[in-house]
């Protein structure tokens, strides 16, 4: 798995669909997994060790795929739907189905009587995106889970995860910086260091399209949205204060409202921060080399 990157599938997915594998013909576990496009990983890379040689061959195909990529696991969400389906023209009885369903649930999918399985949470975008260049993506992968989790069930949950997401990233781009964090900055504070600390603030003069009236709009535009993520939070509709009466009318479109804003503009701010031929860099000071180097 690439380093920053949550897995979307968790462990106690696998191990369930693992364990459903001790039933199941040798072949038919590898003809699922092959007719998907994986390849099992070499024995002596295998870190697995079990007496069974069908739970072992399963673990070797799901060692080999990169289940923060949401295209492995696409592909791998239709070899345990295969799994699912050669149970049910088997017949099997008792409780398989439940074993099954009750960690998929956790991973915001479901599985239906005819073995289909959908995503009810899908997993939002930017849990794809790589963060491995930053020393500690710690913050913003915590904030990018809860957002997630809490988006179908918990609305207010999810507007105050996507408040403190623009936190975390705003803070992790002035440390990238080498600029201060006061930790008791307020959202729209934060986000405009975090703006002018990439060029990516109106009074920043950049040549290209950066530096345009049209991009320069949309770079406020995109400030906005962010500050009324915040202060829809603030406002008693997210989590971290306490209220005397719980706000009426939230939903889950409003939860997907503050996400989807959060995550538009964190994204603006992890790309320019990683982009090579961003104009902040042009800005930066450049390292020096050492007397008599």
């Amino acid at each position: 798995m690439v380093i920053g990157r949550p897995e979307l599938i968790s462990p106690a997915t696998r191990n369930a669909f693992r364990s459903l594998c001790t039933d199941i013909v040798l072949r038919v576990i590898e003809t699922a997994w092959e007719n998907q496009g994986f390849a099992p990983v070499a024995p002596g890379d295998l870190r697995y060790q079990d007496s069974g040689a069908r739970r072992t061959a399963f673990q070797s195909y799901a060692q080999a795929v990169d289940w923060s990529n949401p295209a492995h696991v696409d592909r791998a969400l239709v070899v345990f739907e295969d799994l699912v389906l050669h149970g049910i023209r088997e017949g099997w009885q008792g409780t398989w189905m439940d074993e099954i369903a009750v960690p998929l649930e956790r991973d915001g999918l479901t599985v239906s009587e005819r073995g289909r399985i959908a995503w009810v949470r899908p997993p939002l975008r930017s849990q794809a995106q790589d963060l491995s260049g930053l020393r500690d993506p710690s913050g913003i992968l915590a904030e990018l889970q809860r957002v997630s989790r809490d988006l179908a069930s918990d609305p207010a949950g999810a507007i105050g995860s996507a408040k403190q997401l623009i936190e975390a990233t705003a803070k992790t781009v002035l440390l990238e910086r080498g600029l201060t964090v006061d930790e008791n900055a307020k959202v729209p504070a934060l986000v405009k260091q975090a703006q002018k600390a990439l060029a990516l603030d109106a009074s920043a003069v950049t040549p290209g399209p950066d530096g345009t009236d049209a991009v320069k709009k949309i770079l406020g535009g995109v400030a906005a949205i962010a500050v009324g993520v915040a202060e829809l939070r603030n406002r008693g509709y997210g989590t971290g204060h306490g209220q005397a009466s719980t706000p009426t009318g939230l939903g889950a479109r409003h939860a997907h409202l503050a996400a989807n804003a959060a995550l538009t503009w964190c994204e603006l701010m992890l790309d320019t921060l990683r982009d090579p031929a961003a104009p902040w860099r042009k800005s930066a000071p450049q390292p020096t080399t050492p007397a008599g180097v």
